[in-house]
């Protein structure tokens, strides 16, 4: 487990050290922001999550996406089978928490966000967000030591399909 936390400081840091060169290159030549793609930039990377407000894993999910980089809004909410309903998540691809991006892009559960940044930088043709149904052991925000299950990230589509957006087959995958 120490291990992994000194892993994922130093990946917190990398991610943080690209944003910030990101950030240089949205300068012009007079050291200005360029507006459009610094407001583009904060929208992709702002989600609202709703979750409960006693639920462990869901905050540590919400501490993952931070230090990789995300804005979140977390919403403490008591009905979240409405949420579900809203967002038109199936029963077979629910988990604990559920995050909806500028854009209304969705993402259930214990996606790494370097998936969703992956997806929000270039979303495929007809996705509605990505799923990872259930609560994975070892996903983010389910890390218990060393154990890990491997697991699937699903495109939602809007045509209600899911198709395989990644498969995660060691813990490294995540990060």
């Amino acid at each position: 487990m120490m291990n992994q936390k000194v892993f994922l400081r130093g990946l917190a840091i990398s991610a943080l050290l690209a944003l910030t060169a990101c950030a240089k290159s949205d300068r012009d030549h007079d050291g200005r922001e360029d507006g459009a793609s610094t407001v583009a930039a904060k929208a992709a990377s702002t989600l609202t999550t709703y979750k409960s407000a006693t639920c462990g894993c869901c905050t540590l999910w919400v501490e993952h996406a931070t230090d990789n980089g995300f804005k979140i809004d977390a919403q403490d909410v008591s009905d979240l089978n409405a949420i579900k309903d809203k967002y038109e998540i199936a029963a077979e691809l629910q988990s604990c928490h559920t995050s909806v991006s500028a854009d209304g892009y969705v993402f259930e559960g214990h996606i790494p966000a370097k998936l969703i940044r992956q997806f929000l930088q270039n979303p495929p043709a007809g996705a509605r967000g990505l799923a990872v149904p259930a609560m994975p052991l070892g996903s983010p925000g389910m890390e218990v030591g060393d154990r890990f299950t491997p697991y699937k990230v699903l495109q939602l589509n809007r045509d209600g399909s899911t198709s395989v957006y990644a498969s995660i087959d060691h813990f490294e995958q995540q990060h």
